[in-house]
C-alpha cells in the first residue's frame, strides 16, 4: 500500500511544497501521496507529517515548525530557525543528495560537504523567510524590492484573491516541481562543478610548501573559482595551526595560455589585499614592467596591484616570490 505524507490544505509554501519533494526523491515515499488537510484525524493516517500537526518528533516522523517553543537549528553553527524544509532536510538530506546523484555516486565525506553546501547556500534561505527571519536588522531600508526569489515564486502559484481557487492539489504539485527543479539544479552543480573546484584548490592549497618554502604562494594547474574554497580551507588550516603562514599570492592559468598572480584579499568580498603587488610595478606594463621587475615575459600589474601577470608559469612565480619580500 503506497505511503501517504501529510501536509496543510490552504494557500501552500515553499517550505513544505520542498520538503514533499525531497520525501518524494526517497525510496520509500517515491510513490507516496500527498495529503492536503489541517483535519488532525486525517493526518494521523499519514505515515509522515510535514508543516502542520503542532508537533516536531523524528521518531514519529512529524515535522512541524509552527508550535510554541520551536527553536530547532541545523546545527549548532546556525542561528535560523528551521522551517519544514529544513527539518526534512536536516533528517533526510544526505539521501536526498544521493538520489539526486544517482548517476554520480559521492563518496561519504563529499556528500558531508555537499550536505553542509546546499544547506547553508539553498536550504537555510527558505527557513529564514518562512519564518519571517530577516538578513539584516530591521533599521536598514532596502533600496529595493526584491520578488524574484523561489519562495515569492511559488507563492504566486497560489490563486489571486479574486480567483477562485479551482484545483489546489494540482496547483500545489506544480508547486513541488518548481521547488525541486531548483533544488536539482543546485545539488547537480555543487557536486559537479563545485566540488571538483574545491578539489583543485585543497589539492593546490596542501602542496604550497612544494612550490615555495614559505607556504604563501598558492598555484592552481587549471583554473577553477577559487577564492570561496580557498577562504574556508584556509580557515580550517589555521585552526588546526595558528601558526600556519597565511596565503598572500594565487598563480593560475589564464584563458590566453598566460599565468595571472593575484593577491589573496585580507577578508572575503574586501577589496584591500594582504600583500599586493610592489608599488613600484603597480600600472607599469610588458617590457617596462619587466625591465623593472626583473623578470622576463610580464603582461601587465593592476594600479591596485590586486592582480597581475605573465607569459609563463615560472615567470608568474618568480613574481610572487619577489613580491613576499617587497612592499
Amino acid at each position: 500500500m503506497p505511503k501517504t505524507i501529510g501536509t496543510h490544505s490552504g494557500s501552500f509554501h515553499c517550505d513544505e511544497a520542498l520538503a514533499c519533494y525531497m520525501l518524494r526523491q526517497l525510496d520509500e515515499y517515491k510513490d507516496a501521496k500527498v495529503v492536503r488537510s489541517r483535519d488532525p484525524a486525517t493526518l494521523d493516517t499519514c505515515d509522515i507529517v510535514v508543516d502542520v500537526g503542532g508537533v516536531y518528533s523524528h521518531e514519529t516522523k512529524r515535522y512541524d515548525h509552527h508550535q510554541r517553543g520551536f527553536d530547532e537549528q541545523f546545527s549548532e553553527n546556525y542561528k535560523t530557525k528551521l522551517s519544514s524544509a529544513g527539518l526534512v532536510y536536516k533528517h533526510y538530506g544526505k539521501d536526498v543528495i544521493r538520489a539526486i546523484l544517482a548517476d554520480e555516486p559521492v563518496s561519504d565525506n563529499e556528500a558531508d560537504i555537499l550536505y553542509k553546501k546546499i544547506y547553508e547556500s539553498f536550504i537555510e534561505g527558505i527557513d529564514g523567510i518562512d519564518n519571517g527571519i530577516s538578513q539584516y536588522p530591521e533599521s536598514i531600508e532596502p533600496a529595493y524590492r526584491e520578488s524574484t526569489g523561489l519562495s515569492a515564486r511559488v507563492g504566486r502559484l497560489n490563486p489571486w484573491w479574486n480567483q477562485p481557487e479551482g484545483d489546489m492539489d494540482a496547483r500545489f504539485a506544480k508547486a513541488m516541481g518548481l521547488t525541486g527543479s531548483e533544488l536539482h539544479e543546485r545539488v547537480r552543480y555543487y557536486a559537479l562543478a563545485w566540488l571538483p573546484g574545491r578539489k583543485i584548490v585543497e589539492e593546490g592549497f596542501n602542496s604550497r610548501f612544494d612550490i615555495d618554502k614559505s607556504g604563501q604562494i598558492v598555484l592552481f594547474e587549471q583554473f577553477c573559482p577559487w577564492k570561496e574554497h580557498l577562504d574556508v580551507i584556509e580557515e580550517e588550516a589555521i585552526a588546526k595551526d595558528p601558526e600556519a603562514p597565511k596565503l598572500f599570492y594565487v598563480l593560475y592559468p589564464d584563458t590566453s595560455n598566460s599565468w595571472r598572480v593575484q593577491a589573496v584579499a585580507e577578508r572575503p568580498g574586501s577589496f584591500k589585499s594582504r600583500h599586493a603587488l610592489p608599488e613600484a610595478w603597480r600600472g607599469v606594463r610588458d617590457e617596462a614592467l619587466s625591465e623593472r621587475s626583473g623578470v622576463e615575459g610580464c603582461i601587465f600589474v593592476h594600479q591596485s596591484g590586486f592582480i597581475g601577470g605573465n607569459k609563463t608559469r615560472d615567470g608568474a612565480l618568480e613574481l610572487a616570490r619577489k613580491a613576499l619580500t617587497m612592499d
